[in-house]
Order: structure tokens, then C-alpha cells, then sequence
């Protein structure tokens, strides 16, 4: 196990009715608010109206940002920080799924910037200081209820490119499990999805002894793993949503990959595919992490191996070291089949005609990922397996 720091400054309130809290936190960074949403879904469950008059009876003083993508644009978050800034806002309220929570810190942190927002993005600049940011999650998913990153697409030069910073955790977190009941069944998969990637990226290291931190997140995967064909079934389990929405927070709140070095490169190449052709992020990454394991998996047979048996209970008797890792590996691809995930770039008509393009770019800062380093002929070849 590497040394590392741990720290999160998040409050979460968990459960059902908790959005009762948002007027008295949010009234504590301020009388100003900014209240950003997606794309109408908060409204016509009226739970935009529930929060703005909570946020009434403390008095606040309510601006709106709404119709945020679900690849969250450059131009968006600008409008934001053009809001906080002329009116002074003092906090900023995501009120939505992850794609929200992502442009409200992007505003966060311009908001607090003289110059182009894009600069933390493009790392021609760091931030060093940002708006407080509090949230009402509606969707589990991105795990950025608890953590500081956000990731933008410039859509003039086809970029989407994500961003850290300590600035960037929001103060405090409302997740109610009832708020995901009437989410599309499509995007409750993808956000399946994406709890599931997230995990990968951080559990499929070289990084010796971490057998805790492998074992929480094989536990957050078997967890999924179990409650996804329920919520899927039965969108109004509040059990089975509620399962679903804290292991997507723990997924990505630092937990996991504590004192480990993580890899991050099939998100590097989704981010390349959702850019150019601004499909879901859960959808990229589902065509994706199957073939990345396929192609790196030999770097580390052992913890493939691990995988097989501890996550997907895949029995050793008879077979092969490589044999159980790639039992492992087809189980995850058949998991993302059975709960309706995409299998295929043909699934999204996309064909090979961008992808010299998005290799390219992929690995414009030279090799992605630590797993196995991929160069950008070892990423058009994984492109490549995704046709």
C-alpha cells in the first residue's frame, strides 16, 4: 500500500425526506443563490418547487440556470458563472443527476476566475478558489455528490475533459432514494454502469496489499451486481434504489482507491467517443470496459483472477488461470447485456471513421492509464475490438 491523505468535507444527508434540510444549509453560505438544473425532469416531478420554496421560507434571494446537457456543455457553465457574477451569487444548488452536479462546479469555480473557465480544464490554470456548492441528487450514478471533479465538453473543439480540485466538493449532499424512482430505465442503467466503471478504475491496480480497499469495492460491485435487476424491475423499490444510490457514492469518494495507484484510461477514451458523437457516458463506458479487461487483463492475471472468483463466483476447478479471468470478464459483458446496456459502437451507429481521431487525442499527453500504459495504437486497437 502507497502513503496517501484522505479527506472529505462532504455532508450527506441520506434518505427519505432529507431535502427538508436544503433551506437551513444552503442559508448557511449565503442570502444568493444560483439553482441549477437539466433538463425539465426536476420540474415535472415537483421537486424543483419543493426546494425553491424551502429555499423561500429562508428568505434567499433565487436565481435559475436550467436545461444543463447530459454532457455538460463549455457554454453552460459560462452562463452560470456570467449569473453568479453579476448577481453576486453566494451559493450555488445543483438540483439533478451528475451531468448538473459537473457544470455547477464548473460554475463554482469560474465564478471565483477572472479569466476563461475553460483554462482549469484545459490545465492551463488551477483553481484556488470556487463558490460553495450543495446538491439534491436525483440520479446514482457519477458519485460527484461527494467528490471534486467535474467534467465539461467544449463542443467547438470537441474536447470533454474532466477536472479535480479540493474547491470543487460540494458543503453538503441530499440524497433521497425516492427522487430516483422516475428516472428513465435507460439511465438507470447507464448510471449502473458508470457505478461499476468507477470501481474498475481504481480496483484493477498493480498497487500491493490493499486487500481492504479490494474488498470494498468487490462488496460496492457484488452490491450493485444484486440490486440492479431490482430497480430495473421495480423502479419504486425504495430498498433496491436506495442500495444503489450509496454505493454509487462510495465509489467514487476517495474511499476506495486509498493508497492505490488507479488506471482511468477507459474513461479517458469514452470521454473521446461522448465528444465527438455526445453519446451517454454510461453508454460509452458499457461498449468499452469489457474490451479494455480483454486487452490489458494479461498484465495482471492474478487480480483478473481475484475478480472472477470473489466478484462473479467463478469456479477454479478444472480451468486455467487465464481461463477464470476471462470467464470473469465475459460475465461482466453478459451483466451489461442483461440489464439492457449497449455491447457495440454499432449500437450508436458509430463506425471506425474517427477512430485514428480519437486515439489521437485520447493520448495527446503522451500514454493513459497505469494498468497497462496505451499508447495511442494500443487505444485505436481497443476502439477497434469496440466496433
Amino acid at each position: 500500500m502507497n502513503n496517501f491523505v484522505f479527506q472529505n468535507p462532504t455532508k450527506i444527508f441520506f434518505g427519505k425526506d432529507q431535502v427538508q434540510n436544503v433551506g437551513t444549509e444552503t442559508a448557511k453560505y449565503g442570502k444568493t443563490v444560483l439553482v441549477v438544473t437539466g433538463g425539465g425532469s426536476v420540474k415535472r416531478s415537483g421537486l424543483f418547487d419543493r426546494v425553491i420554496d424551502l429555499l423561500n421560507k429562508e428568505g434567499l434571494t433565487i436565481h435559475e440556470l436550467s436545461g444543463v446537457e447530459p454532457n455538460p456543455r463549455l457554454s453552460t457553465v459560462k452562463k452560470g458563472i456570467e449569473i453568479c457574477k453579476k448577481e453576486n451569487v453566494d451559493i450555488v444548488l445543483a438540483v439533478g443527476g451528475g451531468s448538473v452536479l459537473d457544470a455547477a462546479k464548473g460554475i463554482c469555480a469560474g465564478a471565483k476566475y477572472d479569466g476563461d473557465v475553460w483554462d482549469f480544464y484545459a490545465k492551463k490554470a488551477t483553481i484556488q478558489d470556487a463558490l460553495p456548492l450543495g446538491t439534491v441528487l436525483t440520479l446514482a450514478a457519477t458519485g460527484s455528490e461527494m467528490n471534486g471533479n467535474s467534467v465539461v465538453t467544449n463542443w467547438e473543439t470537441k474536447e470533454k475533459i474532466g477536472v479535480g480540485s479540493p474547491y470543487l466538493y460540494p458543503k453538503f449532499s441530499i440524497l433521497d432514494p425516492t427522487y430516483t424512482f422516475t428516472v428513465p430505465k435507460d439511465q438507470t442503467v447507464y448510471g449502473i454502469v458508470d457505478i461499476m466503471a468507477h470501481v474498475f478504475e481504481q480496483y484493477f491496480s498493480h498497487t500491493p496489499n490493499t486487500p481492504l480497499q479490494d474488498q470494498i469495492s468487490e462488496s460496492i460491485l457484488r452490491t450493485v451486481i444484486e440490486q440492479a435487476p431490482i430497480v430495473i424491475e421495480k423502479p419504486d423499490d425504495y430498498d433496491a434504489r436506495a442500495n444503489i444510490l450509496l454505493a454509487g457514492t462510495m465509489a467514487l469518494n476517495g474511499l476506495i482507491n486509498m493508497g492505490k495507484q488507479t488506471d482511468w484510461a477507459t474513461h479517458a477514451m469514452e470521454h473521446e467517443v461522448s465528444a465527438i458523437y455526445d453519446i451517454p457516458h454510461g453508454g460509452g463506458l458499457a461498449i468499452i470496459f469489457p474490451n479494455w479487461m480483454k486487452y490489458v487483463y494479461e498484465e495482471n492475471i492474478e487480480k483478473f483472477k481475484q475478480y472472477a472468483i470473489r466478484v462473479w463466483g467463478v469456479t477454479t476447478e478444472g480451468k486455467t488461470d487465464q481461463e477464470i479471468a476471462h470467464e470473469g470478464i465475459e460475465k461482466t459483458r453478459e451483466f451489461f447485456n442483461s440489464i439492457g446496456a449497449p455491447a457495440t459502437f454499432g449500437d450508436y451507429n458509430i463506425g471506425d471513421e474517427n477512430i485514428e481521431l480519437m486515439a489521437k487525442k485520447a493520448t495527446r499527453g503522451g500514454t493513459i492509464g497505469n494498468f497497462k500504459k496505451l499508447t495511442e495504437d494500443d487505444v485505436k486497437n481497443i476502439l477497434t475490438m469496440c466496433l
